[in-house]
C-alpha cells in the first residue's frame, strides 16, 4: 500500500547524503526505496542543500521545500509498472513453473512488449508468485571492523518484585559484534521510551556510541517490517539522529542476521538471573551491570577464546562515537485531524490551527516543551506544550469575528463597543459588570449588531437615555429606536387637502337643542 514518507524519514535520508554517503545507504538507513530517495535528494538540491557534512542546514523550512518538491502520485501504492505486470500475473507464472529464472522470465516479458524494471518485477515475483524461495541455509558472516556495529535484543527473563507485587522482567540486550562485550537493561514494560532509556543507558556502560545498531523487529522501533525498506518508528529514529547512529533492522524471524546477541539471551537468563533474589527492580539493574563488567566481560568467550571486555577496551572503545551531551527529550509523533472548533489533539491536550485546515490530517510532534504541527512537510504551526486537558489557542487561527468570543476577550469586547460610542462603552461596561461577565458577551454582541444596523449616533443617544432610567436591557434599546424610526415616518408623512363633497352639510346644521333652552 502506498504510504507517505515521515518528515523524520526524509531528514534521516538528507542527513545522511549530507554527511556524504550514497543513495542506497541512505535510503536503506531511513527505510525508504532507492529512488524515493534519489527524488528526496534532488529536490534538496534545488532547494540548496550543500553536501558539506553541515547537518544544521536541515531545518523544518528546508524540509518542507523538499517536501513540497517530491509528492508521490501512487493512490494504491504502486506505479503503471506493476499494474502492467498483474495483467501479465498468469503468464509469468507459466513461466516460473518451467523452471526458468526471474532474468529470463523478465526478457521474455520485454519480448511481448511488457518493459518493466528487473526490480520491480523481482519484487512482483517474489510477494505474489512467492518465486526465489529455496531452502534455507546458514552462513557464518564475518565480524564487523571494532567498534562498528552493536546487536540489540529483548528477552524474557522472570518475575522481580515491584511493590506488593512481582511483575515480569525483560531485558534489552546489547552485544558489541567485535569483542562481544555485551549490557543487560531490565524493564516491566516495553514502550518506544523504555528501549530509548535501555540505549541511553548502555552508551554509558560502553562509554560512547556504536554507529550503527542492528535491533530485533520490535514494535518499538520497526513499525512496518519489510525484508528490504522497513519502515522506522518516528521517535526512535529522530534519537538515532541525534546520537549518530543508523539503523539496520534485522528481517522478521531472521534470528541470522543478529546472531552475536541471539545466543546472549539464554545465556543471561540462565547465568544471571536463573535461581536469584532481587530487592526490586533497581537492585536487579545494579547487579546485572555489575555482572556485565565483571563475569560476562571478563569470561573467556567460546568463540575467540578472548575476554569480551579487555578486547572492547583496547580495540573498540577508541573508534566509538562520543557520549551525547545531554539527556534526549523524547518526541511523541501522532497524526490528529484538525477538528471543526480549529483544534486537534495531542496527548490529550488541545492544540489550535489555522480554521483553512479543517478535516486534514497533520503530523504532531510533541516533546517536553514545544508542540509541532506539520501538513505533508510543512510546518504550519508551533505551539508551548501544555498539560492534558489545557487548550493552547492563537486568535489568528480564528475565522474572522469569531476571535473574541472565542477566547473570552471581554477587553477588546468593550473597547469596540467605547469605539461605537461614549454611552455605548458606558452601557457595554454596565452589562459586563457581573459576576459571570462572559455570560453576557451575547448581549454586548446583540448591541454592536444595532450599531451597524442603526448607526453609532442613534444608539449612542438611546443608550444615553438608557442609561439614565437605569435600563440595562438592549431588546429595550431595540424597542427605543424602532419606535423613533415610526414616529419619524409619521411626521414626515404629508398633509392631504380635504375636498368637500357635492352633498356635505356643515355640521352645526346637525346640531340639536340642549335640555333647559327654547
Amino acid at each position: 500500500m502506498f504510504r507517505e514518507v515521515t518528515v523524520v524519514e526524509v531528514r534521516e535520508v538528507l542527513r545522511h547524503w549530507v554527511r556524504g554517503e550514497g543513495e542506497r545507504p541512505a535510503a536503506r538507513t531511513a527505510g525508504v526505496d532507492r529512488k524515493t530517495a534519489r527524488r528526496y535528494i534532488a529536490a534538496g538540491l534545488e532547494a540548496g542543500l550543500v553536501r558539506n557534512g553541515d547537518e544544521t542546514q536541515l531545518t523544518d523550512e528546508l524540509i518542507g521545500l523538499v517536501c513540497e518538491k517530491v509528492r508521490p502520485s501512487r493512490p494504491d501504492g504502486h506505479g503503471e509498472a506493476w499494474r502492467a505486470l498483474i495483467a501479465e500475473e498468469e503468464a509469468i507464472r507459466k513461466i516460473l513453473d518451467k523452471g526458468l529464472t526471474m532474468v529470463k522470465a523478465h526478457e521474455l516479458l520485454s519480448r511481448k512488449g511488457v518493459v518493466v524494471p528487473y526490480r520491480t518485477f523481482v519484487r512482483f515475483c517474489v510477494e505474489r508468485l512467492d518465486a526465489g524461495r529455496t531452502k534455507r541455509i546458514t552462513v557464518r558472516v564475518a565480524d564487523p571492523p571494532p567498534g562498528i556495529e552493536l546487536q540489540v535484543d529483548f528477552g524474557r527473563m522472570g518475575l522481580i518484585p515491584d511493590g506488593e507485587r512481582r511483575r515480569v522482567c525483560h531485558a534489552l540486550i546489547f552485544t558489541a559484534c567485535y569483542s562481544r562485550h555485551c549490557y543487560v537493561w531490565l524493564t516491566f514494560s516495553q514502550t518506544t521510551a523504555d528501549v530509548i532509556c535501555g540505549f541511553e543507558a548502555a552508551w554509558l556502560f560502553f562509554g560512547g556510541v556504536f554507529p550503527v545498531v542492528i535491533p530485533d523487529n520490535m514494535g518499538q522501533i520497526v513499525i512496518e517490517a519489510d525484508k528490504l525498506a522497513p519502515r522506522f518508528n518516528d521517535t526512535f529514529l529522530e534519537y538515532s539522529q541525534s546520537r549518530g547512529f543508523s539503523i539496520d533492522a534485522a528481517r522478521v524471524r531472521a534470528p541470522t542476521d543478529k546472531p552475536r546477541v541471539e545466543r546472549v539471551v539464554p545465556y543471561v537468563r540462565q547465568s544471571f538471573f536463573a535461581g536469584e533474589s532481587f530487592v526490586d527492580l533497581a537492585d536487579a539493574r545494579r547487579r546485572a551491570e555489575i555482572w556485565c563488567a565483571e563475569k560476562a566481560g571478563m569470561r573467556i568467550h567460546g568463540t575467540t577464546f578472548v575476554r569480551p571486555a579487555e578486547v572492547f577496551r583496547t580495540e573498540e572503545t577508541p573508534l566509538l562515537l562520543p557520549l551525547p551531551g545531554q539527556p534526549f527529550d523524547i518526541p511523541l509523533w501522532s497524526e490528529p485531524k484538525v477538528h471543526r472548533d480549529f483544534h486537534v489533539e495531542v496527548a490529550r491536550a488541545l492544540y489550535s490551527v489555522s480554521h483553512t485546515l479543517v478535516g486534514a490530517r497533520l503530523s504532531a510532534r510533541a516533546d517536553s516543551s514545544t508542540v509541532k504541527l506539520y501538513l505533508r512537510g510543512q510546518l504550519v504551526k508551533v505551539h508551548p506544550r501544555v498539560p492534558p486537558g489545557k487548550r493552547s489557542s492563537d486568535p489568528a487561527d480564528f475565522p474572522e469575528g469569531t476571535a473574541i468570543y472565542a477566547t473570552r476577550d471581554l477587553e477588546h469586547l468593550g473597547r469596540l463597543a467605547r469605539d461605537a460610542g461614549e454611552s455605548v462603552g458606558a452601557y457595554a461596561a454596565r452589562i459586563l459588570d457581573h459576576p459571570l461577565p462572559w455570560t453576557k458577551m451575547r448581549q454586548v454582541y446583540r448591541l454592536l449588531g444595532l450599531v451597524k444596523k442603526w448607526g453609532a449616533e442613534r444608539v449612542d443617544q438611546a443608550c444615553a437615555r438608557a442609561l439614565e432610567a437605569e435600563a440595562l436591557d438592549v431588546n429595550l434599546i431595540s424597542r427605543m429606536l424602532e419606535r423613533a424610526r415610526e414616529a419619524a415616518e409619521v411626521d414626515s408623512r404629508p398633509v392631504m387637502n380635504v375636498v368637500q363633497g357635492r352633498f356635505a352639510r356643515d355640521p352645526s346644521e346637525f346640531a340639536t337643542r340642549t335640555r333647559g333652552t327654547r
